[in-house]
């Protein structure tokens, strides 16, 4: 047998050996987790992200779920289901245990976190921080709540002024407010009644977000609405003027028609109508 002949079976054997020795390691680097299972190691639940969460994302079901998580990897920050894993009796792992009792201790349900707005994006898979969301009732939640470009404003209300109480938080609205019309001269030709802003979000009623569970009607004395910058000029300048401002409420078949400052609030020469009623004679004006 030639020695080129004999180095060749001598690299073919190496080969062979070093093969056998690759397939053995990616056997047992995909048994790895079962070994650690089988001795033991305490998995968790975590809350995570079940797909990717954009910035002012309401939480709701499907949003977000349990994880299996290794025990020992979870921080303090993350949101756990209060249940600490059972480690071996041959494999203490006090540290890890007590790192998810300290995650667990300010945790909730889960569906606690349901209506919560995100204000940081998460990714998929991601565990769901304290940090990257807020509920209502905490500071910065109307702000992630708003519409980019939009502003919150609040205007006092009552069972009169707010369609009898039958706005609810959600709705749409106009904002209506009658004056007296004068002429050039001073005297008053009647009233004039003009929509101030049109096609609003109604965004709170007081401070609640959202109406009582299966309330059909919300009385308060302050509601906030979402308007454009132009529209906040609008009712500031309204509310100057010191008359009340009337919520008018909107079909919800019309809530896809045009928002903002009312038309007739560019306007400030009323024309006059006679009005015959039963012999009598009312004049009053109505905004071009």
């Amino acid at each position: 047998m030639g020695a080129a002949r004999i180095m060749v079976i001598v690299v073919a054997f190496v080969a062979a050996i070093g093969v056998v020795l690759l397939l053995r390691g990616v056997v047992f680097d995909k048994k790895a987790p079962a070994r650690d299972a089988e001795m033991g190691q305490p998995m968790a639940q975590v809350l995570v992200a079940k797909r990717d969460l954009p910035i002012g994302t309401q939480l709701k079901a499907g949003d977000i779920g349990w994880q299996p998580w290794p025990a020992a990897t979870i921080n303090a920050a993350y949101t756990t289901n209060g249940v600490n894993p059972k480690p071996a009796p041959d494999n203490p792992v006090k540290k890890a245990a007590n790192v998810v009792q300290n995650a667990a201790a300010g945790s909730a349900p889960m569906e606690s976190m349901y209506g919560a707005i995100v204000k940081e994006p998460i990714l998929s898979g991601e565990p769901v921080l304290a940090r990257k969301i807020v509920r209502g009732g905490q500071g910065g939640y109307m702000a992630v709540v708003l519409q980019p470009g939009m502003r919150a404003i609040s205007i006092n209300v009552n069972v009169e002024t707010a369609a009898g109480g039958w706005v609810l938080p959600g709705d749409r609205v106009d904002v209506l407010q009658s004056q007296d019309a004068l002429d050039g001269t001073g005297k008053s030709m009647g009233r004039v009644t003009r929509t101030v802003v049109q096609n609003l979000k109604v965004l709170a009623i007081d401070q609640k977000l959202e109406p009582d569970k299966d309330a059909k009607t919300a009385v308060g004395g302050v509601a906030t609405l979402e308007v454009s910058p132009q529209a906040a000029a609008a009712l500031v300048d309204a509310k100057a003027k010191d008359k009340p401002l009337y919520l008018a409420l909107r079909s919800y078949a019309d809530l896809g028609g045009p928002s903002g400052v009312g038309k007739a609030a560019t306007q400030d020469h009323p024309f006059p109508i006679r009005v015959f009623r039963n012999g009598q004679v009312t004049e009053v004006a109505v905004a071009r």
